[in-house]
């Protein structure tokens, strides 16, 4: 691999950049070259992140990687991510969010409140790719800062979603797409198109790969799922158009409340109305005016769908919302006879179904077992 090679993507995300930086900074006081760093990403590629610099400290090292965004450059293009890490002489490895890294005030998102709006996945790929790095029963506290990162994170969806004092490092992919979404809704087209090819007429719409995971946990098989991301209305007409004879949607709720509200690009920038939609079904279902205003003074949809799930006029509220999913879709994909509907919260808590769920999971079990 060549410095330049993010192994065919044109960018890659925040967690890419700190892990790089992460080896770079453990390579440095190893003495080992640390111009470049190669990973391995959870998805089986094998990619090359050029190294910005690296420089030692009082208690180790630091080294930084510049953020490449690729084709399509959001706000933390060209950030620059640091790691600073402390060998041990013990082994086990501590990663801690530094300056510029929000912190989770609220429930909702897939890390507790009070730590650093870091993921899994990307906690994960830091400490896969250092091991291998650190001497025999060793150890290391790496810590990942952003400079800047507060400043950055008051242009994101951060401040509403609950992360506070820097940019998240909570991104589903390793590498960053990079493509048009004219580029994204050909690969849409394409995966659609190909399904129907095969003799598939049941798909499952996913909006992400939280709802890949989802229908998979409810026995979706995977080849049967395609990922919509924010183009619903899009995906839904060539569902349609393809000669999809039956649909399955789940997703998670900040995203299906926009679409129930008939918001067809469930983009942040392109639309909102969660909260709004969830207080309008809640006021229909008998929640009082001070139950519907906070649901509107709220900032997170997942905190307010798991609160009032557990209210008789919440779950109402809930079932009407998938029950309205259900009929965008049959609007937006002509000729389509059936269409189910699952909404969740993190981490994987069913919202809502409606009740044909089962049975057209039990339909595209078996469309599954008979395509070419």
């Amino acid at each position: 691999m060549d410095q330049a090679d993010y192994g065919g993507a044109k960018g890659f995300t925040i967690g890419t950049a700190a892990a790089a930086a992460a080896v770079a900074s453990v390579r440095f006081l190893t003495d080992k070259s640390c111009s470049s760093v190669g990973l391995s990403l959870p998805a089986g590629r094998d990619v090359a992140i050029p190294v910005t610099g690296c420089l030692r400290t009082e208690k180790g090292a630091e080294a930084w990687v510049t953020k490449d965004s690729g084709g399509d450059p959001d706000v933390t293009h060209g950030t620059v991510v640091v790691s600073s890490v402390e060998i041990l002489g013990v082994p086990g490895i501590t990663v801690l969010g530094g300056k510029g890294v929000g912190v989770v005030t609220k429930p909702g998102l897939p890390i507790s409140p009070g730590k650093a709006a870091i993921n899994q996945s990307s906690l994960a790929l830091i400490r896969k790719s250092i091991e291998a790095e650190l001497p025999p029963g060793s150890g290391a506290i790496i810590s990942i800062s952003i400079p800047g990162g507060e400043e950055l994170a008051k242009r994101t969806y951060n401040p509403r979603l609950g992360i506070v004092g820097g940019l998240s490092i909570i991104s589903d992919n390793a590498l960053a797409p990079a493509m048009s979404a004219e580029a994204v809704m050909d690969a849409i087209k394409s995966e659609l198109s190909a399904l129907s090819a095969s003799g598939a007429r049941i798909v499952c719409l996913v909006p992400g790969n939280y709802g890949r995971r989802m229908a998979m946990l409810l026995g979706v098989p995977g080849r049967m799922i395609v990922n919509i991301s924010n183009f619903a209305g899009d995906a839904l007409a060539v569902s349609g158009n393809l000669g999809f004879e039956k649909l399955i949607l789940i997703g998670q709720i900040g995203k299906f409340a926009k679409l129930s509200a008939g918001s067809l690009d469930t983009h942040s920038s392109k639309s909102d109305g969660r909260l709004e939609a969830l207080a309008a079904y809640s006021a229909l279902h008998g929640a009082d005016s001070g139950e519907v205003r906070a649901i509107l003074d709220s900032s997170m949809a997942d905190e307010v769908a798991t609160r009032i799930s557990k209210t008789e006029w919440g779950r109402a509220a809930l079932f009407e919302l998938v029950e309205r999913i259900v009929k965008t879709a049959r609007t937006g994909a002509m000729g389509v006879s059936e269409c189910a509907c699952l909404t969740f919260s993190l981490p994987d808590r069913e919202l809502a179904r409606t009740p044909n769920l089962d049975g057209l999971i039990g339909e595209i079990r078996k469309n599954a077992d008979a395509l070419k």
